[in-house]
């Protein structure tokens, strides 16, 4: 009898999904090649003789792969050192400061206090400041303090969390039920214990989507890095990339070269983090 209850689904209904399914592929394909295609060009640039890079048609896959401009680039540079340095001025910021955002998106999702909201509203309006208008009294300042040629103004500001993952993790905070942290309660734990054993657990895949977030935005850094520092042994990754275009006199296989050894790391951590921050993204919800 329920079978033949079941009304079948109507061929037009049908014809109509897969025809929206087919260009919604179509669409995606089309962005993905358009987003591939300065990558691919950079990768086949950097296995190529100087000599060939501005062929047209241009030649996709080299005739003749040239492997020595990654080896001359690694040898007679200072891109490990670069790269070391990046890490070393990314990787507190990222760590301590989404442990300070986190504790700040946890009071403004779960707890109670004077002008709680006027606090939240503060700070989202501090996201509408743009970073142009602070250069020049973040420089003025951090002279003042004598933190010029030095790693602090790269990472001394960024241990006190960002105001974007402040909202974005008490948006995530938010849509964990509130049966938990009453029965956490019930059994003695503070609103830190709380935090630290219930909340930081079930919140992996945002955290890891704004850990991703804070490391390219530390990685990928030039403008921060070339006002505060003289120094080239001080260089971070960025810095280092800019300067293939003196050193090299403008050899675009080595500066291809270069871009993509800098981009190797990225891919790794998005390739690994993929997972966590796609289900970040997704259960991240937009309770008031």
């Amino acid at each position: 009898m329920a079978a033949d209850t079941v009304k079948p689904v109507p061929r037009r209904h049908k014809n109509g999904d897969y025809f929206k399914k087919t260009i919604a592929y179509l669409f995606l394909v089309c962005g993905a090649i358009v987003m591939a295609v300065p990558f691919l060009w950079m990768l086949s640039t950097s296995l190529k003789e100087p000599g060939v890079v501005f062929e047209m048609p241009p030649e996709w896959i080299p005739e003749t792969i040239i492997w020595d401009n990654y080896k001359l680039v690694v040898t007679e540079s200072n891109l490990l050192g670069g790269f070391l340095n990046t890490l070393a001025v990314t990787l507190p910021p990222t760590i301590v400061g989404l442990f300070a955002s986190a504790i700040a998106a946890y009071a403004f999702a779960r707890m109670q206090f004077p002008g709680k909201n006027a606090f939240f509203m503060a700070l989202l309006a501090t996201m509408m400041i743009p970073g142009v208008v602070l250069m020049v009294p973040s420089f003025i300042l951090y002279k003042y303090l004598g933190w010029i040629d030095s790693w602090k103004p790269l990472i001394i500001p960024g241990m006190f969390g960002a105001a974007g993952t402040v909202f974005f993790l008490r948006q995530f905070f938010k849509t964990i039920p509130s049966e938990l942290e009453d029965a956490a309660k019930i059994d003695g734990l503070s609103p830190f214990g709380i935090f630290v054993r219930i909340m930081l657990p079930l919140s992996k895949p945002a955290l890891a989507t704004q850990a991703i977030f804070g490391f390219l935005g530390g990685y990928n850094d030039y403008m921060g890095p070339l006002i505060y520092l003289n120094s080239p042994e001080k260089y971070t990754l960025q810095l280092v990339l800019a300067t293939f275009q003196d050193n090299y006199n403008a050899e675009w296989t080595l500066i291809m070269a270069g871009s993509v050894l800098a981009l190797i790391p990225t891919i790794v951590l998005f390739f690994f983090a993929q997972k966590y921050f796609v289900e970040g993204i997704t259960m991240t919800g937009m309770k008031g």
